[in-house]
Order: structure tokens, then sequence, then C-alpha cells
């Protein structure tokens, strides 16, 4: 017995275990169930040479359990510092399509303005906005042309008083406002009442984008005709004088234009203009009249219309079963170019019992019986016209009424983010055509997948509305994101060709 007790208290794991029953206390929490049980077995093998310590090898499950540990702290390190780079990326290139990245994967969602009743964001040039240069051209490029007129030294109108801001034209001239949607934007960047898509920068240096001021659908619209004894019309003046100036400033030679941001909504407008400016980024409606070295995806944007129908409320909405048309179509039917599919369609469905298919202006109150149509049908047809885009199809959208694109050539606004085919059905000019093959696609649609698509139009439609002040996620901090994205390409294509600059300066001078 006495010699037992001896070894007992000669080794550490057995005077543990001794002095844990003595008190009748529990084990330490870092020993496992099956260290506890073998305290005085495994680690003392000699009981006859208590003296002799017997080195302690550990077991396979003790390896394990290291090597998780390792790996666990060697995952927390890294990740660490991977968040800690990444932001210090963040400060050094706030504008780099990387940062956009990490910012979304890493930061903390920040809530927009306008969606919450918290406090506005402050745009400030440190987060991840669009930076635009505008160049302070004379009113006659813009307000002028709505007959605002400056006073003093003046060059814009005051936005912070609503009141006072001239109004664009009504009717069809609205369609291709964007010039003035956007302008606007820009002027009121310093307020806190829109969203931080883009910020209006004073110094050219700072700025990913040149924003060229010009409001040319609206001078195509109101001086394109010649009055009186004229034998230039002022639209084409204004025109001449633009590419004088733009050529003439440094910010147009640094890199011969290409992050000059031009709207050309109207397809006439810019007729004059338009080849030598081709190396600047334009936005347009479609690129049915424009050359594809002039005009083209890989450098422009396509803009929605605004659309001349009153907006449908999601709960004033119909559904399947109140909308009693198949198929809507009111507008101009004899057309040029493209636009001859109208007439062929019009022959075709006539003559179909639930499907409305007529001529229509504006005028006698047209555009609000276009829109009580729209609302009452359950398809709305977009089909090319003299270019390959139209507003119907913007009318359709907020009418709720189920688009159905027939025009092969379209391009479409935000299409690189936005799925059109969830809310819209296209149908090929070819197929269109066939007797009997454009009813019977649409009667083949069933009430959910309908429904499914009106859903979804229901929730798109924010895209396409113009407002001032914009708001997250409308037309105008669409657009500027589209800008965005082709400037960070245009800033990836202006990297790479920097790479050798200097070495390639250094072996020029060295020749000479």
């Amino acid at each position: 017995m006495f010699a037992g007790k001896k070894v007992f208290t000669n080794c550490p794991e057995q005077r543990e275990k001794r002095l844990l029953e003595t008190a009748k206390i529990k084990p330490s929490l870092g020993k496992s169930e099956d260290q506890r049980s073998n305290l005085g077995t495994r680690s003392c093998l000699n009981p006859k040479e208590p003296w002799r310590k017997t080195s302690k090898t550990p077991n396979s499950s003790e390896k394990s359990l290291l090597s998780s540990k390792s790996l666990f702290y060697t995952i927390t390190v890294s990740t660490l510092l991977f968040i800690l780079s990444s932001l210090f990326v963040l400060q050094r290139n706030d504008s780099s399509f990387t940062s956009t990245l990490v910012r979304k994967l890493i930061l903390p969602r920040t809530e927009e303005f306008g969606q919450t009743g918290t406090k506005p964001i402050s745009c400030g040039r440190n987060r991840d906005v669009l930076k635009v240069f505008m160049y302070d051209l004379p009113s006659e490029f813009h307000f002028g042309i709505l007959n605002w007129h400056k006073k003093g030294s003046e060059i814009w109108p005051n936005v912070n008083n609503i009141s006072i801001i001239p109004s664009y034209p009504g009717g069809l001239n609205r369609q291709h406002s964007v010039e003035y949607w956007l302008t606007l934007d820009l002027l009121a960047s310093a307020t806190k009442k829109r969203p931080c898509s883009a910020i209006r920068v004073k110094n050219s240096i700072e700025a990913d984008i040149i924003f060229v001021p010009f409001f040319a659908s609206l001078s195509y619209n109101r001086k394109s005709k010649l009055r009186g004894n004229e034998t230039t019309s002022k639209d084409r003046i204004l025109q001449e004088k633009l590419v004088e100036f733009l050529k003439s400033q440094e910010e147009w030679k640094r890199f011969d234009g290409r992050d000059h941001l031009i709207i050309a909504h109207h397809p006439n407008s810019l007729l004059y203009a338009r080849n030598s400016l081709g190396s600047a980024m334009f936005v347009l409606s479609d690129f049915g009249r424009y050359s594809s070295d002039i005009a083209n995806l890989e450098k422009d944007i396509i803009a929605p219309y605004l659309h001349v129908v009153k907006t449908v409320s999601n709960n004033e909405s119909a559904p399947f079963e109140k909308r009693p048309v198949l198929a809507y179509f009111q507008g101009a039917i004899y057309r040029k170019d493209g636009g001859s599919i109208r007439q062929e369609l019009y022959n075709l469905l006539k003559d179909e019992k639930d499907v409305h298919f007529a001529f229509g202006t504006v005028k006698a109150n047209g555009t609000k019986q276009t829109g009580k149509g729209m609302a009452s049908s359950k398809f709305c047809l977009s089909i090319a016209g003299d270019t390959p885009s139209s507003n119907r199809l913007f009318d359709s959208i907020v009418s709720h009424c189920v688009p159905v694109i027939i025009s092969d050539e379209i391009e479409l606004p935000f299409e690189d983010t936005l799925d059109y085919s969830g809310f819209s059905v296209f149908v090929h000019s070819s197929e269109a055509v066939k007797k009997g093959f454009l009813v019977s696609l649409l009667r083949g649609i069933t009430e959910d997948q309908w429904k499914k698509k009106w859903e979804r139009l229901k929730e798109v439609v924010e895209y396409f509305e113009y407002r001032f002040p914009s708001r997250t996620g409308d037309s105008v901090d669409m657009i500027w994101s589209a800008v965005s994205r082709k400037a960070s390409s245009f800033r990836f294509s202006v990297h790479r060709k920097n790479r050798y600059r200097r070495s390639e300066t250094y072996v020029r001078n060295q020749e000479h």
C-alpha cells in the first residue's frame, strides 16, 4: 500500500487525479474525458522507477486537434490581413473596379437616401462614386434653349429652388429629355437629396468623365428648321461651335475625347457633329442612324425614353382577368426604313377580335387614351419604326402591360444588368409576320406565366423613371452606373497602354 502511494504521489498525472478525487471538484476543462480517465496509466508507465520520467507521446487525436487549431489560426490571420490590405487598396484607388468589388464584398451595406428614415448620405470624394467634370458652356447650349435668362455672371439656374428651374417642353419632346435630367442632377450633386452615383468635381484632373452639357435633342426639336432668311439652322451653328470648343480643350486632347460624355438621345440630334466627336462616349436611344465606327455598345450607353403615359401604381394595376385586350398597339402605322413591318402586322391583326391595332397620335387626348388602352391589355406590341426603338416600350412598362418586342436590331437600356426576358416577350420579325403566329404565341402564354412577367414589371418600373432630384435605382441613377462601368473599361485600356510609357519615352529621347 505504502509503496503504491509513494509511486502515486511521485507521478504528476496521478497526483492530480488523487487531489481531484479528494477535493471532489470537477477536472480542468482543458482536458478531455479520455485524458482524465487515463491519468496515472498513460503518463507513468514504470511504477517501480518513479524517478524515471517517461516522455509523453501525443496520440492521433491530439495531433488532429493541434492541426485543426493551427489551420484555424492560419485562416483567421490570413482573412484579417486580406481585409486590411483590401481597405488599404480602397483608400489608395477608390474609383477602380477592384475597389468597387471589394467594397461590396467586405464593407457593410450603407442605406441609400430615400429608402429609409435615416439621414441622407453625404457624397464625399473618397466614396465609390463617379467623378464628373462638367464644362461651363454658355447658356445658349443648354438652359438658354428653354428661354432661361441668366442674371449677371450666372451660368446655371439655381437648382436649390425648383420653382425657378425652367421646365422641359411637353408632348413628344419630353421622350428625349435625358440631357436635361442628367445636367440637373450634376448641378445638384453638392446637395444631400440624391444618390451618390455621380458627383461633380471642379478640377478636370480629378474626373473620371468629362460631361458636355449640350441639349442636343432639344436643339434639334427647336432650332433645326430654317427661319426667315436663315441659310444655316441655329442647331447646326451650335454643333459647329461645340466641335470647335471641344477640339481646343486640353481635356479633349488628353485622350482624344474618349472620356467625354455627350447626350444625343434623339436619333437626328448631333447630326453634323457626330462624326467629328465620334471618339466620345454617347448616350443614345439606339444605333439605328449611326455607323458602327461612330456608335457601338463597346463605348456608348443606351438610355430609356421618358414615357409619355401616366405610370400605373401597383395598387391600381389590373390583373390578368381584368385585362380584356390580348394585344395592344396604337401609333403611327406607315413608317419608312425598318418600320414597314408595322403595316404588315396591321393587315394581319386588324380583324382579330381581342387585338387593338390602330393609328393614333398625341393629339386629341391621344396620350391619355393610349395609357388607358395599355393598362387594360395583357400584351403591348413594341414594333420597330423608323428606328429600332420607340417610346412605346417604356409606355407599356409603366402601364404594367407585358411588352412584346418585335425589333431585331434593338438595343435595350441597362441590359448588362437587367434581363428583359423576365418581363417581356421577344419575337423575330420574320416569325411575327407569319399568318396566325403572333396571336397563337400570345394566347399560348398561360395566366401563371403572364403573372410572373407582370409581377416583375412592377418591380422594374423604377428603373425607367426620370426625376429631379434623382432617386436610387431610377433612370438617372442607372445611367450614371452604366457610365461608370464604361469609364472603368476605358481606364483599364488607358492603364494597359501606360505600362511602358516611361521606358518608351526614354528610348525615344536616347535616339534623338
